[in-house]
């Protein structure tokens, strides 16, 4: 089989990697999808998964500030709650009679949003099949995700969106199976990652090209560091293993080893030269590492045309928000990373005439319980996201804000306050995958179970967050 590209990973760039298959009938499936539906575009469109990984407690982050319902929220809440005057208020397009507010430290989210850049999405989890109520929840008779309340089984299927089971395959990687041909450079994959390996874009023959936040950002094999004859030794070297590469090997695996290495060595040239390239942009950014990345990924935007992109994915992971104690301290810090890091970013997308064509959109595992333990909150269900854009219908509050209360809550199935979802991951991520240029006929190839939330035939997105 003949790979179509090579992952760049740190320190191993050229030797670390593996094509993932489900099936020879999947590989070849996607392969015939794309050749027929996906050929190269001239316009540019591009993801970016914001990953809060350690389930958000995202009930601090959206709070209703009406009287009636911001009592409910402080009363169930209690040592988790935040203060009525704390919160940053924003106003819905459509809200209705509800008041919300946003956490303090967001001050530039609220901005966004309130410039119609940005837009919630409430309550949303994995979900195989709709779940109504307690009552459907606990009849035996719905199939509920695997391993629902685990950290490891749902940040992976909040990367597959098919709860049913363990895959490797990610949903951001069934997009770029599929749509990889429409890059005019197959050299670098459709897939930039500044975490690493990662499972949202994993496919069945497109991996991640894995890149770091500092200088040229291409990782790969670099030159031994001499003290004496730097440059000629260099010289000798590279020119030995460009030589030791491009010889014919009757080993498959030989030849298959040797065509990648040289791969990878011209990416990584490619790639390097390219981002060198990027004048310097107006916005500052933050030293926090987060600011960073976006920094990286705005510099691989701009670069987009020399790389041959015209669709690409790009996966950063912020971690902490684990938070079984102190959750207000630590979100006091962790939420002004992600307002500084997603508020630069959108400046720079600005800068570059581009915010239209970049779609950033939060996710992170589950929420968290309504009620303190104590001294934090715990594994739960249903949780809100943000979606940030050029593109999105902004100053808007998507899906159905559940109601906080705990006892009688047809939604909630825990004394701890665990909220079933009311949107689930397909429909999210399929509206994204829509606007990304996915045809909706192969939104079951890469969503299995969209079919019981969403028809694929419809005019309409899913949820409509985006235009």
């Amino acid at each position: 089989m003949k790979r179509r590209r090579f992952i760049g990973e740190a320190g191993c760039a050229a030797i670390g990697t593996t094509t993932l298959f489900n099936t020879l009938a999947n590989l070849f499936m996607t392969n015939t999808i794309a050749a027929e539906r996906h050929q190269f575009s001239s316009d540019y469109k591009a993801l970016v998964c914001f990953f809060l990984s350690g389930g958000n407690d995202s009930y601090n982050m959206l709070v209703p500030r009406s009287t009636d319902a911001y009592n409910e929220y402080a009363t169930t809440r209690f040592d988790l709650a935040l203060s009525q005057s704390s919160l940053l208020p924003i106003n819905p397009i459509t809200a209705g009679n509800a008041d919300y507010g946003i956490h303090p430290s967001l001050t530039d989210i609220q901005t966004l949003f309130e410039n119609e850049n940005l837009a919630f999405v409430a309550n949303v989890g994995t979900m195989i099949e709709p779940i109504e109520d307690s009552t459907d929840y606990y009849s035996g008779l719905k199939d509920l995700p695997l391993g629902l309340y685990s950290h490891a089984d749902q940040q992976q299927q909040w990367q597959t969106s098919v709860p049913q089971s363990r895959e490797a395959v990610g949903w951001g990687g069934k997009v770029a199976d599929i749509m990889q041909s429409m890059n005019s450079y197959q050299g670098i994959s459709m897939n930039i990652s500044l975490a690493g390996k990662n499972v949202f874009q994993s496919g069945n023959t497109v991996l991640e090209y894995a890149i770091k936040n500092s200088g040229n950002g291409a990782e790969g094999i670099t030159p031994i560091q001499y003290y004496d004859n730097q440059g000629f030794l260099n010289l000798i070297r590279n020119a030995a293993i460009t030589d030791f590469m491009s010889q014919t090997y009757s080993n498959v695996f030989q030849q298959t080893f040797a065509s990648q290495t040289s791969n990878a060595i011209e990416a990584q040239q490619i790639f390097s030269a390219a981002i060198a390239n990027v004048p310097a942009f107006a916005t500052q950014f933050s030293n926090h590492y987060m600011s960073r990345n976006m920094e990286m990924i705005a510099k691989v935007i701009a670069a987009r045309t020399q790389l041959g992109m015209s669709r690409q994915t790009f996966f950063v992971d912020l971690g902490g928000w684990d938070m079984h104690n102190e959750v207000l301290n630590s979100q006091d810090f962790l939420f002004g990373v992600v307002n500084d890091a997603i508020s630069e970013f959108y400046t720079v997308l600005e800068e570059l005439g581009v915010e239209n064509d970049v779609t950033t959109f939060s996710v992170s595992e589950f929420g968290r319980t309504l009620t303190s333990n104590g001294q934090g909150s715990d594994h739960a269900w249903g949780g809100h996201q943000f979606v940030v854009g050029g593109a999105v219908n902004g100053k808007e509050i998507y899906g159905e804000y559940p109601a906080l209360y705990l006892d009688n809550n047809p939604l909630n199935v825990s004394n701890r306050g665990v909220l079933i979802p009311r949107t689930s991951t397909d429909e999210y991520f399929a509206e994204l995958a829509l606007w990304f240029g996915l045809d909706s006929s192969d939104l079951q190839v890469v969503f299995p179970n969209i079919t019981e939330f969403y028809s694929p035939g419809s005019p309409n997105y899913p949820i409509g967050f985006l235009q």
